[in-house]
């Protein structure tokens, strides 16, 4: 190092861990008294191998018995699950020091009441793969939209971290969901309450909040916003209703935003793009932007304008 850095570092130093003992959550140094996150993502990518099995392996060894793999496998995800939950039960604010023994009994629960969901959660699962194979023409085989539809594994994720949020596991089923947004630029927050048959065509920038409740048959499109009028109230919003509820047969095109905690959108309505909405809709309805006015320029001169094409409505998208 430089004669500079070398005159300086021991001060710099000796400031950085002062500024540790500032009491700031910030400031929290022990690394083994939170979910570790690496682990959990690798928990996720096994959870979708067990889920998946003929589409997913572990590549560092050949599988001559696909069943003993998936004993050793499932084993495997559930002491490292159980490990991962006892340290993030520590955040629940009940939970007093000195409860070890508690904590560890009810991370064990809580691991075999998951376990016992995932035969439901890929009940469910096929739903959505039939859903995606019956409501997208450019999918030629199930196949591709397991192995690479970023609807399809968000949705995977939402569903099991949606379990584990039921079960009121601290921390761990949000680092799943962020781990699944950081991949495909999907927003499912594991609260959501989201029905069979579930589709998301392309995907890109859709937002789910955690109170919004979908139910079946449901179809969205990319850029899509199922969130709450206003997060003004803080902490003081916890725990209440703040997403729309979305009944079943309807589809939402891009980049509609549908918002708060009082809106539901009745069964079998098409929302159009780009529509905003802040009040229910009676089912059976659809609700599209008219006549939005487009000038089409040339050398500075407008020559036309939308309503001069007689175009009614623009309510659809479709690729």
């Amino acid at each position: 190092m430089g004669n500079m850095i070398e005159s300086k570092v021991e001060d710099i130093v000796r400031n950085i861990l002062q500024d540790y003992q500032s009491d700031r959550a910030i400031d929290k140094i022990n690394l083994f008294h939170q979910p570790d996150k690496e682990v959990v993502i690798d928990i996720v990518q096994k959870l979708i191998q067990i889920i998946f099995p003929g589409y997913y392996r572990d590549k560092a060894y050949r599988i001559y018995h696909a069943e003993n793999h998936l004993s050793m496998l499932i084993e495997d995800v559930m002491y490292r699950l159980n490990k991962q939950i006892a340290i993030a039960l520590e955040f629940r604010p009940e939970v007093a020091a000195g409860k070890a023994q508690i904590i560890s009994e009810e991370a064990e629960t809580i691991t075999v009441a998951f376990f016992e969901k995932l035969p439901e959660i890929r009940e469910y699962l096929e739903s959505d793969l039939q859903a995606a194979y019956e409501g997208d023409p450019a999918a030629y085989y199930k196949d591709e939209i397991i192995l690479s539809y970023p609807g399809m594994f968000a949705i995977t994720v939402s569903r099991i971290a949606h379990e584990l949020y039921l079960l009121s596991v601290p921390l761990i089923p949000r680092i799943m969901t962020e781990y699944a947004h950081s991949i495909t630029g999907i927003d499912i927050h594991p609260g959501a309450s989201i029905g069979k048959y579930f589709f998301i065509d392309h995907g890109t920038g859709i937002v789910i909040g955690e109170s919004t409740i979908i139910g079946e048959h449901v179809k969205i499109y990319q850029g899509v916003t199922l969130g709450a009028l206003s997060t003004r109230g803080g902490q003081r919003l916890k725990c209440l209703k703040r997403h729309p509820t979305i009944e079943d047969n309807v589809t939402i095109y891009a980049g509609a935003s549908i918002l708060g905690g009082e809106t539901v959108i009745g069964k079998n309505t098409v929302i159009g793009s780009n529509a905003f909405i802040t009040k229910s809709i009676a089912e059976g309805t659809r609700v599209s932007i008219r006549n939005q006015e487009l000038q089409f320029k040339y050398d500075n001169k407008t020559i036309l304008k939308k309503n001069e094409l007689e175009q009614d409505e623009f309510w659809a998208y479709s690729i």
